[in-house]
């Protein structure tokens, strides 16, 4: 009887062990930053929206070279000319630095849509990509490695950027 109870104990131990293996999910990580690094759409994106933002600086520049040369000549020439004239300058300055403030905070704005609308698409497919590669190596989760304290499991990084053909 005593066998009979120890095989019994033995037997649900095993089968225990057996459902917390089977319990457990298969994980993986990916790193989401190198991919987008190196991706070559990425490069591409990145590349445009510099050009973009040299364009938008080099006008800001201008705009701001215009309006300190044009303090510089109301400076010079206010004790010359009415107060009427001045006051008018003086709005006209006002009115400068305004263009000045709307067009960098549009820049800004256009800037961070432009690369809104670039991206957006990009990680979709990267998504998809790791979605469809960690379905088909058999994990239940892939986890982001750039906020892992540990990713001491598979990497597919590689897979992934293989599927997206680089």
């Amino acid at each position: 009887m005593k066998q009979i109870k120890t095989l019994l104990i033995a037997a649900l131990f095993v089968l225990g062990a057996n459902q917390t293996i089977n319990a457990q999910a298969k994980v993986a990580h990916v790193d989401t930053g190198e991919i987008m690094g190196k991706m070559p759409a990425m490069l591409d994106a990145q590349s445009q929206l510099e050009k973009l933002s040299g364009t938008y600086d080099a006008d800001y520049k201008k705009m701001v070279e215009e309006y300190q040369a044009k303090l510089k000549k109301y400076e010079a020439e206010s004790t010359t000319v009415t107060e009427a004239v001045n006051t008018e300058r003086g709005k006209e300055v006002q009115d400068m630095q305004k263009r000045i403030v709307d067009f960098r905070d549009n820049a800004q704005k256009e800037l961070q849509q432009k690369e809104s609308d670039i991206v957006k698409p990009l990680m979709e497919k990267v998504k998809a990509s790791i979605q469809k590669v960690g379905k088909a190596k058999g994990f239940q989760y892939v986890l982001d490695s750039t906020n892992l304290l540990l990713a001491d499991g598979p990497n597919i990084t590689a897979d992934v950027k293989k599927d997206l053909g680089f």
